[in-house]
């Protein structure tokens, strides 16, 4: 029996409705939630996700704008962009649109934004207190995750969950999300050693390697939920990290690539702003 599809579209949209709603509360005290992302350079794939996160914003009645600084911008002239943000009131969320051309340092650039205006979760501070489980903003793509794990029903609580890939932007804040909700968390990446062992383990497996259809039929335990993080191009076409058509017919539950994973990341970022906003509101 084929697995049923953890539709990121259908749940995105049901989301920002709600999204929606909280921001016609803010406008109504006087508050606009607003988004900034900056954007370094030509990178057509950078061009995309910004366009669509404008097009988020927009559909959920945020205010947003997007700062486009040319391939010759210096570290200096791009942390003076971000001070200037911080000092903003009308912006509660910035974010600087990875990759930064070369030369440039991400860390540094990420570092000098406002933990409380990290809405994509990067920022040390934030990344802390994740690990530490405090309250704080959680990157958007594992938030995105695990709210898709939660529509399955599945009480997490003493499951086996396998995490391949330890990025700082997924893998390992994925692993302390599944951690919070009691999984027994294994963390798998490229040094790992007989890989199907662990994953064959998974109730819950997620694939976060940035290689196409990584993750095989003969990989996945009977019944696994599978979430596929991974966003690959192979010919033309879009593919995620796992072999949807093989193993679909394993899983109990699996993502799509595309329409999953990536389109609640976005939706994952508004609510972020959207929730910086709301605590800027006495």
């Amino acid at each position: 029996m084929a697995a049923q599809l953890l539709d990121g579209k259908t749940m995105s949209n049901e989301l920002r409705e709600k999204l929606a709603l909280r921001v016609e509360n803010l406008k109504a005290r006087g508050v606009t939630p607003g988004l900034a992302v900056i954007l370094v350079g030509e990178d057509p794939a950078s061009q995309i996700y910004v366009k669509n996160k404008g097009l988020g914003c927009a559909q959920v009645g945020m205010h947003s704008v997007t700062i486009r600084l040319p391939e010759t911008t210096t570290q200096q002239e791009l942390e003076t962009q971000i001070d200037q943000l911080n000092g903003d009131a009308s912006i509660h969320g910035i974010l600087v649109q990875l990759p930064l051309p070369a030369g440039l340092d991400e860390e540094a650039a990420l570092a000098r934004i406002a933990p409380e205006k990290d809405v994509d979760g990067f920022h040390v501070v934030n990344a802390g207190k994740l690990f530490t489980g405090q309250k704080g903003v959680v990157a958007c793509t594992p938030k995105g995750a695990m709210e898709m794990i939660r529509r399955t029903g599945i009480d997490l609580s003493g499951k086996e969950a396998v995490v391949v890939g330890r990025s700082n932007i997924v893998g390992k804040p994925m692993a302390m999300l599944l951690l919070q909700q009691n999984a027994t968390v294994t963390m798998c990446h490229s040094r790992t050693q007989h890989l199907a062992e662990h994953t064959r383990r998974a109730d819950v497996l997620v694939a976060a390697v940035g290689k196409p259809r990584f993750i095989t039929a003969d990989m996945v335990k009977p019944g696994a939920i599978v979430i596929d993080v991974g966003i690959n191009r192979v010919d033309g076409k879009v593919v995620g990290d796992v072999d949807f058509d093989a193993v679909k017919e394993v899983a109990s539950w699996i993502t799509p690539v595309p329409g999953g994973v990536g389109r609640m990341t976005i939706t994952m970022l508004l609510e972020n702003t959207i929730e910086a906003a709301e605590r800027t509101v006495k």
